[in-house]
């Protein structure tokens, strides 16, 4: 098939998306705003020979106005630049959706000195990222009431660099609350997010069996996911014995601690709950959705199985799950602490079998940064650790770096990065290249290497990461959201304009 032919095909379904009702929606002002926009331009073109669109990768040239894609034309049909007519030509560079993380911890209000919506927003938008969604646990409070939830959002406004919609908190104490769950979710929340083990936050409990059916009742009628962190804890020997700081520092040794039967049961009770899940006669089974799978054998078969006969879950996992492995990991280096472990290297490939099989869903970061000391850097004791990894800039050249061992595709890439994490946050104006989306661009050089090191500015709040020192493939150029230029090889805009993201 020639690229006209193709990029007749992509307009077709563009205009096709652009008629889709949406259910979830931004706060958004289209407007050209002062230091919004490091291009002072509110109509303007980008060229690339490889541009990434639902009909494929192809040479063309995507119109922006007022915030919106609004036109897709083959390169050689483009308008040249005039006084009237801004265009700006990326080369060979890609042009695609802009990323979406469905899983990250921002942890503000109240542990800004972890992470901020200032210095995560800023990351994301170095790193590609144009939208992401904030978990409900590390900010304080933890956003598990409406009242919460409207202090959250106060928190973020003119702060984000990018586009930021919330997951509202399910615990014991709301979970059986349906006016609690009811008023969390038509303030705004996209979904809700569960433990199913200790969160190591202790005012964010962890749920049973029965309240996530519960839930899921209320969350049927929104048409709204529930994530789970699926690890249910198991009787185990170590329990019983005292171990000594040089065990501690023994990445094996934590490893042990969190096997795989403890997300095998926690995914079994999940199945065996989605089977009940037509409330009221409902078409459409509620949604449950895994995060950050880890283990890939048993627990990555039930997923399938359950797929398979009709369940409603999807699942993803996160870069450092492909990226590294067990045997790998230094003794004390509590840099890649982890709930779920990272696991040997038989089950990181399994993982990646599984993601290029279609059996994963989506990609995460599940970033989750802390203030140093909470890592233990020094002590290097993994048992007593901080839990989180900092990672958000990094996921997309980590992911291509990575996957291009694994022969895995820009347009596989973008599905797994953009489009499925936009559909499970219900932004269906974000994730594709159509006409009529939000102008989410991100346009990067797949070839140039870049070394996470002295040279290569971190915008996380701190630059702990196990990510340091990597020679990785993938360089971020500019970085668009709803049509603003929010930052360029180096620089951002000088004022956050990106908008909270509320559900109606």
């Amino acid at each position: 098939m020639n690229s006209s032919l193709l990029l007749g095909v992509a307009i077709a379904i563009a205009i096709g998306c652009a008629s889709i009702l949406l259910p979830y929606f931004s706060d958004r002002n289209q407007g050209l705003n002062e230091g919004c926009s490091l291009l002072p331009h509110r109509h303007f073109w980008l060229y690339s020979k490889r541009v990434l669109t639902p009909g494929g990768i192809m040479p063309a040239a995507v119109e922006i106005n007022g915030g919106h894609i609004v036109s897709i034309v083959h390169q050689n049909k483009a308008p040249k630049q005039t006084k009237e007519v801004h265009v700006i030509d990326y080369g060979n560079a890609v042009i695609m959706p802009g990323l979406v993380d469905v899983h990250v911890h921002l942890n503000e209000p109240g542990r800004v000195e972890w992470e901020g919506f200032v210095t995560g927003t800023k990351a994301a938008a170095a790193g590609g990222f144009t939208t992401l969604i904030d978990m409900p646990l590390n900010s304080v409070p933890t956003t598990t009431s409406k009242e919460a939830f409207d202090m959250k959002v106060d928190a973020a406004k003119g702060r984000l660099f990018v586009d930021v919609g919330f997951w509202g908190g399910l615990v014991p104490e709301n979970a059986l609350n349906n006016t609690a769950i009811d008023e969390l979710l038509q303030a705004g929340a996209l979904g809700l997010k569960s433990f199913m083990c200790p969160s190591g936050i202790n005012d964010f409990g962890q749920t049973n069996a029965s309240h996530i059916k519960e839930a899921l009742r209320i969350l049927e009628k929104y048409q709204r996911p529930l994530l789970v962190h699926a690890e249910i804890p198991q009787p185990s020997e170590d329990e019983k014995t005292e171990i000594d700081i040089s065990e501690r520092r023994m990445y094996s040794t934590y490893l042990r601690t969190r096997p795989p039967s403890w997300e095998e049961e926690a995914i079994k009770i999940l199945i065996a709950v989605s089977k009940d899940t037509h409330f009221d006669g409902s078409k459409d089974r509620a949604h449950i959705h895994i995060v950050h799978l880890s283990d890939s054998s048993v627990s990555l078969d039930l997923i399938k199985e359950a797929k398979e006969s009709g369940a409603r879950i999807s699942v993803e996992t996160c870069p450092h799950y492909l990226a590294f492995s067990a045997e790998e990991i230094s003794d004390g280096d509590t840099r890649f602490k982890c709930a779920p472990p990272i696991r040997d290297v038989l089950n990181r490939e399994r993982l990646w079998k599984a993601l290029k099989d279609g059996h994963i869903d989506m990609l995460s970061s599940d970033h989750s940064p802390s203030s140093p000391e909470l890592k233990l850097l020094e002590a290097g004791d993994f048992l007593r650790a901080w839990g989180g990894i900092s990672s958000l800039q990094f996921g997309l050249p980590v992911t291509w770096s990575y996957g291009q061992q694994h022969g895995l595709q820009l347009d596989q890439l973008s599905e797994l990065w953009s489009q499925r994490p936009a559909k499970l946050a219900g932004q269906h104006k974000k994730g594709t290249i159509v006409t009529g989306n939000d102008a989410d661009i991100v346009v990067w050089d797949p070839e140039n290497e870049i070394q996470i090191g002295e040279n290569y500015t971190i915008y996380h709040k701190h630059p702990i990461t196990p990510y340091a020192g990597k020679h990785l493939f993938g360089s971020v150029i500019t970085t668009f959201v709803r049509g603003n230029m929010v930052y360029e090889n180096g620089s951002h805009a000088s004022t956050a304009c990106g908008v909270p993201i509320l559900a109606v």
